[in-house]
């Protein structure tokens, strides 16, 4: 199969990303046109669309189609913390196995442009008894992932805390900080920058930022819209959608001229939906 054109397609966005995670791909069954209307409203032009091994690959294919005819990229949103085990990369081989199916079934117009993965080692036992073993199998995955994604003519992006820059890992892959090391063998991160104000933000991704320009790879900055557990700092849930959004041309702003600064990503598109004005 010829994947080239949607390769170029995805290449050739330049305007800065606004992005967002849908975690439950049943919304496109419920509510495909309100969805829709939703991203186009916000002016979403990128989508982590989590796959569903359940849902009908006909759904992703009517979803993918109309979001492409709207100029909304959309990317395989896919992993989980139980892949940091020992049989972990037989789930993310399943994942492959679903991709390259659905890509080789669908038209161009329908195909993924790439795989967005979110996997969490640190929310593993393992992180906090054996961090070395937790960061290497966590490594591995992300090798075998570029792997299997070049022949399908995917990038690879994945999500990262923005804590990353303060852990060191010496694993059989070498030795250095553990977000350089993503942000180097991955096609792009989004920073999970999880904060309610932009001075805040702007502080915990600034090494982030500055590695990447040297490295000429770009990110992606993510807030949260979920109420979250963790603390009042962490969410822009009761300030509100003005007051976020306020915040983030306040970033914008500040990394106008960072190179490797790519665009602004709110999670999620439920928690976004059910946001007060």
């Amino acid at each position: 199969m010829s994947l080239n054109s949607t390769t170029i397609k995805a290449d050739s966005i330049t305007e800065d990303e606004r992005s967002t995670w849908i975690w439950n791909p049943w919304i496109l069954v419920d509510n495909e046109i309100d969805t829709l209307q939703f991203l186009e409203n916000k002016q979403i032009n990128k989508v982590y669309l989590q796959i569903d091994y359940e849902i009908s690959r006909s759904v992703y294919q009517n979803f993918i189609e109309k979001a492409t005819a709207k100029n909304i990229l959309i990317y395989a949103l896919a992993g989980e913390t139980y892949w940091i085990t020992e049989n972990g990369m037989e789930y993310q081989n399943q994942l492959m196995d679903w991709l390259e199916l659905y890509q080789r079934e669908a038209t161009e117009a329908q195909r993924f442009l790439g795989i967005h993965l979110d996997i969490e080692p640190y929310d593993t036992n393992i992180w906090s008894t054996k961090q070395t073993i937790a960061i290497q199998t966590y490594q591995q995955l992300v090798i075998h992932a570029k792997k299997k994604a070049r022949p399908l003519k995917l990038t690879l992006e994945l999500d990262i805390p923005f804590w990353y820059d303060e852990i060191s890992y010496e694993t059989k892959y070498g030795k250095g900080i553990l977000s350089e090391w993503l942000i180097n063998y991955s096609d792009g991160v989004t920073i999970m920058a999880y904060r309610d104000n932009s001075q805040d933000i702007i502080q915990i991704v600034k090494n982030e930022i500055e590695y990447a320009k040297r490295m000429d790879k770009k990110v992606v900055v993510g807030v949260e819209t979920l109420k979250s557990a963790e603390g009042d700092l962490v969410s822009f849930s009761e300030e509100g959608e003005a007051y976020m959004d306020r915040q983030l041309k306040k970033v914008q702003k500040h990394f106008l001229k960072k190179q490797s600064f790519k665009g602004i990503a709110i999670h999620h598109l439920e928690s976004w939906m059910e946001m007060r004005p």
